[in-house]
């Protein structure tokens, strides 16, 4: 079999990061990859060697010209089936391309948000399966009116040997982020916008440190709110508490060093950075917005408040915050969730399970290497 992935995404996080799994995790079961992506993408450095790459230009979606393009690459390399892996264009002018050749395209959904009713009512029914990556998003489709027989659900992975709990580097990152010795350290890993929740973890901090002035808060990220959150450092007085740090590339190092993830979004598909936190030994506290409850075990790998109640969420940081034997709990319990549930091979292997069904419902047995070349 092989499948053709396109994904515009250019940095190495979220789905992009996703669909690097994907096509390792396949290629070890024998399945023949093809990744169409912007030439410049963190991905053409970070895929197997064994997957080709064939970089296009993707402009967003009034990118018309795309269409021509991918319809290029999808003629060019013959698979079996094609998968688009995000928006920004390529959902629509992917599913044109492959279309007009009478491939099979694939959809994932990786966010929660609405779309016009019209819109989902004409767009999804052409894609021969939708893969939603938490329950709440496949929600979400079913409410916009998406046949249920037509959404499959396939969690995102995290990759549970790089991400694992390691005591060892706790003095490097108080030496790092220059942190007192007996520092209780709260982390978020999110892009700096206001459905995140920075604003709610700096109002939670605000209210503890009195009883824990040891506290202290590390926002990891870039965004738009980036200027305005330093005022309201400033504003509320916590210079010494809260540090915006800016976007890291050795989060797999950073986390089993911090003693909590928080991370209150109003809005959240399914988080890949809380499925990294628990797979670190982390326990996370946060709202039980879409799929977070999936990747988060309410009392069991960490404590989700309603969306927007801000004082159970201070309440719950608080409990973590004074409770080191329940950090440890949450988190040995999140690490075996994560194992079980989230690993690569499970993504991989639900991924590869709506390939097989999609050809085998119109027919079609996958192409050999031989017949390709004919």
């Amino acid at each position: 079999m092989k499948v053709l992935h396109i994904e515009a995404g250019r940095h190495l996080y979220g789905g992009a990061q996703q669909v690097v799994y994907l096509t390792q995790a396949l290629q070890q079961k024998g399945i023949e990859n093809v990744l169409v992506c912007p030439p410049n993408s963190e991905m053409i450095a970070a895929v197997d060697k064994q997957v080709v790459v064939e970089p296009v230009k993707m402009a967003g979606d009034l990118d018309v010209m795309q269409c021509l393009r991918l319809r290029r690459a999808i003629a060019h390399h013959r698979p079996d089936c094609v998968h688009i892996h995000s928006r920004r264009g390529v959902d629509t002018w992917g599913l044109l391309a492959a279309k007009s050749l009478n491939v099979p395209v694939i959809l994932s959904r990786r966010v929660d948000n609405t779309e016009p009713r019209w819109w989902s009512k004409l767009k999804y029914p052409a894609y021969d399966k939708v893969i939603a990556i938490s329950e709440g998003i496949r929600q979400v489709l079913l409410s916009q009116g998406v046949a249920s027989e037509q959404v499959k659900l396939v969690h995102s992975a995290v990759d549970t040997q790089r991400f694992a709990p390691n005591s060892a580097e706790r003095q490097w990152l108080l030496d790092e982020f220059e942190l007192p010795q007996n520092a209780l350290v709260v982390a978020n890993f999110a892009q700096l916008i206001e459905r995140k929740g920075q604003d709610v973890i700096m109002r939670a901090a605000k209210k503890l440190i009195v009883e824990h002035p040891n506290l202290r808060v590390l926002l990891f990220g870039r965004g738009p709110k980036q200027q305005h959150y330093q005022a309201r450092i400033d504003e509320l007085g916590l210079q010494k508490i809260v540090q915006l740090v800016g976007f890291r590339q050795d989060v797999a190092r950073i986390l089993p060093a911090v003693d909590i993830v928080a991370h209150p979004a109003s809005m959240e598909g399914l988080g890949v950075a809380l499925l990294q936190s628990s797979a670190s030994g982390v326990p996370v506290v946060g709202f039980a917005a879409g799929g977070i409850p999936e990747a988060v075990a309410h009392n069991e790998t960490g404590l989700l408040a309603p969306v927007g109640n801000q004082v159970q969420f201070t309440q719950d940081l608080n409990r973590l915050l004074q409770d080191s034997v329940l950090r440890e709990q949450m988190g040995r319990e999140g690490r075996a969730k994560m194992c079980s549930e989230f690993a690569i091979e499970v993504m991989a292997e639900g991924n590869l399970s709506v390939y097989r069904s999609v050809l085998t419902e119109l027919g079609r047995a996958p192409l050999t290497s031989q017949s390709q070349k004919v």
